[in-house]
């Protein structure tokens, strides 16, 4: 049997890079989209490489996907500001990177996928609302009602379409210096998320379980949101 293939894009660190390291060691194929290769992938893995805030650039990228059973738009970025900060060029930037990106790659790559295949968006549990990241709760928001919408004209194909919303989660983006004086507070689990998790969510997604869910949000949060 030929291996299924997943587009995973943001592959180069933090959830799209687990993302990408469960898919292969469950006998995906993976096509990872960044714009930088990641370290420790090989068999399996092939790489292309695209600035997502580049739209046009990457719709020229994804061109070269022939054959694709999965998309997972897991790139994102943050930046947070109060509202009287809030840097209105940093807000296209998330708006480009993960509404316009996401739109970009499921009007490229949706046609080419058989029936039954599966779309995941990572969003965020902030995306219902939270103080100095309204442009960020903003862009991420907004996958709900593009994924149901999306969900609603590919369900004849059975192509499923949901969204991953984690809380805050063990990634480089969790430590940026630039986040200094902004940490989040730790969840009731006294941990956050660990992005094998989300992993996991993402792949029960891809599951044959999983085949009649779609239009969805999962909220990993670790009782964040209780």
């Amino acid at each position: 049997m030929k291996k299924k293939v997943a587009v995973v894009t943001g592959c180069s660190s933090g959830i799209g890079f687990h993302i990408t390291d469960h898919l292969l060691s469950t006998g995906w194929s993976v096509i990872g989209v960044s714009r930088r290769r990641p370290e420790g992938f090989d068999e399996g893995f092939t790489h292309l490489v695209a600035d997502l805030s580049e739209i046009e650039v990457l719709a020229e990228v994804l061109k070269n996907i022939v054959k694709v059973d999965a998309i997972i738009h897991a790139a994102g970025l943050l930046r947070m500001g109060s509202y009287e900060q809030m840097n209105l060029d940093d807000g296209a930037m998330m708006w480009q990177v993960h509404v316009n990106a996401a739109a970009a790659i499921v009007q490229s790559l949706a046609p080419r996928m058989e029936n039954g295949g599966r779309i995941v968006l990572i969003g965020s549990r902030v995306s219902s609302g939270a103080a100095n990241k309204s442009l960020y709760a903003a862009s991420k928001s907004a996958y709900i009602g593009f994924s149901r919408s999306i969900a609603a004209e590919l369900a004849i194909r059975a192509i499923t379409v949901n969204v991953v919303s984690p809380a805050a989660t063990d990634t480089p983006m969790l430590h940026d210096p630039k986040r200094a004086g902004n940490t989040p507070v730790l969840p009731p689990f006294g941990r956050y998320v660990k992005p094998e998790e989300i992993a996991g969510t993402v792949a029960f997604l891809l599951s044959d379980a999983a085949a009649a869910m779609t239009g969805q949000q999962l909220v990993v949060c670790a009782g964040s949101s209780l």
